[in-house]
């Protein structure tokens, strides 16, 4: 007892000094939570911009550190796959924290729509995947109402199978147009996209296509009209798995109105726009007036929440 007291009292010590308050505050980052903000509105409305979280490192395993802000390395990747500690995998409608395959030092948050194996045809505001574990239509049927399910190209396919489970999950654009119409526009430009242009006989038209690669994972946002995700730069392989979130600790409206009205400096949001000022022009200056009233308000129902209860729950503004 007097060795665990002595103990006691010198990390109190340490834990008091500059240096153990940042040798500690570095180990939480690296190995155990670390904070993010959601900065566009790719996830809303499961995850809104100014969402103010805690991820937790150790979901996926234990990721290589990084040094905060500047996301640099502080040691080797001595497994060969970004882990310092491999753990559990990513599971089809987890929302994942990770970094983006094209620019690795960028974090992003998306929901893991797909795993290695699975296939994916994406329209206009359809999305099938076929379960490469649910060959049988027993399997399928078992974990999908039947009127998610087709046959297409001689196999099963769920059609926007988590839709109805999380309410966060529907088209809210930020921009004219639609994901679909810019990956059509992108691949007839010869712009580099993941997903492939194939002719579905059954519907009797053109859909993208994906396979998922082994031990990749498909990331798609919960606002996919408005998402730069794994249909645009890929499927994001295990290496890249940072965590997953954990809790809202504040949540806070701080855009402009010309940000949400406009989108400059990021943001833009018609559509919040719209419930600020039901009754008149969002263009006016009587809305400008209104949102400058509200912003800056806590949104205090997402506050304290954890992300894995929230995103069962109708959308809280």
């Amino acid at each position: 007892m007097n060795k665990f007291k002595k103990f006691l009292s010198a990390f109190g010590y340490f834990a008091g000094t500059w240096t153990g308050t940042i040798i500690i505050v570095l180990f939480l980052i690296f190995f155990v939570a670390q904070s993010f903000v959601i900065p566009s509105g790719s996830m809303k409305r499961t995850q809104l911009i100014g969402d103010f979280l805690f991820a937790k490192k150790f979901s996926y395993g234990i990721p290589t550190p990084h040094l905060p802000w500047l996301e640099i390395p502080i040691l080797p990747d001595f497994n060969g796959n970004g882990h310092l500690i491999e753990g559990p995998r990513p599971k089809r409608e987890d929302i994942v924290i990770f970094r983006n395959p094209k620019t690795p030092k960028i974090h992003f948050v998306k929901r893991c729509v797909a795993v290695g194996g699975d296939e994916i045809l994406y329209e206009d505001k359809k999305l099938y995947i076929h379960f490469h574990d649910m060959e049988d239509e027993a399997s399928i049927k078992a974990a999908y109402p039947k009127a998610k399910i087709v046959t297409l190209m001689g196999k099963l396919w769920a059609v926007n199978p988590y839709m109805t489970k999380y309410p966060g999950i529907q088209y809210k654009p930020e921009y004219p147009g639609n994901s679909f119409l810019l990956l059509t526009q992108y691949y007839q430009y010869n712009k580099e996209i993941d997903v492939t242009p194939i002719k579905v006989e059954e519907l009797g038209r053109t859909l993208f296509y994906k396979k998922v690669e082994p031990d990749h994972y498909y990331m798609i946002g919960d606002n996919r009209d408005n998402s730069n995700d794994s249909r645009f730069w890929g499927s994001v392989p295990y290496s890249l798995i940072v965590g997953k979130p954990w809790l809202i600790y504040m949540s806070i409206e701080f855009r402009s109105y010309d940000q949400v009205m406009n989108g400059n400096g990021g943001g833009k949001d018609h559509d919040k726009l719209h419930r600020v000022c039901p009754d008149i022009d969002i263009a006016s200056k009587a809305c400008e007036a209104l949102w400058n009233r509200q912003r800056y308000t806590v949104r205090w129902g997402r506050v304290g929440r954890r992300v894995d209860s929230i995103e069962y729950e109708a959308p809280i503004e």
